[in-house]
């Protein structure tokens, strides 16, 4: 099914099933290493090990930190022009995105640890990464809410931020701050 969806250009609904195989089946059995060489191919996992020779291909897919960034641009833009509609949308499309990276790079890390060391710590990072663009995504959303005059909806995705970043200093104090700012935090 994962090369199905690939063939039919879908590449960012096989990737979650590769995943799943590579989880199921461990990447050290043959089933399991074909997934982890899909991934590879697809760009998704870094080229290492016995897959060092193959070069990824240039799949557009959503499901990627091009896609979600697209994303972040063309919300960016609504803002610009004033589209609170569209830009919460693009907002709420890329903040998932970011979401599904980050929990489809720390699940391959854990599966990875233990056998392939650079494996593991490429795809922590990415999770990381990922985390990372999702919050700032959130943060925007947040704002937008704001800017719709919508505190109810911002309160829970700054609480969310503040939660997941240190909230003394960068994205969560900034996060804080805007609790404060809605009355909603001292």
């Amino acid at each position: 099914m994962a090369l199905a969806h690939h063939a039919q250009g879908r590449t960012d609904l096989s990737i979650p099933l590769l995943i799943q195989i590579v989880r199921s089946q461990n990447p050290t059995t043959p089933l399991g290493r074909q997934a982890h060489e899909q991934l590879v191919r697809f760009g998704f996992v870094q080229p290492t090990g016995d897959f060092a020779q193959i070069i990824p291909e240039a799949t557009p897919t959503l499901l990627s930190f091009e896609g979600g960034q697209n994303l972040i641009r063309e919300a960016e833009a609504a803002v610009n022009a004033g589209d609170y509609n569209q830009a919460q949308n693009k907002f709420q499309q890329a903040r998932q995105v970011f979401n599904q990276l980050s929990n489809f790079h720390q699940q391959l890390s854990e599966t990875f640890s233990g056998i392939d060391r650079e494996v593991a710590q490429d795809q922590r990072q990415k999770a990381l990464d990922s985390a990372q663009l999702r919050d700032q995504t959130t943060y925007q959303l947040a704002l937008v809410h704001r800017a719709q005059n919508q505190p109810e909806l911002s309160v829970p995705l700054l609480i969310q931020i503040v939660r997941s970043q240190n909230p003394t200093n960068g994205l969560g104090e900034r996060a804080f701050q805007q609790l404060v700012e809605l009355g909603f935090a001292d």
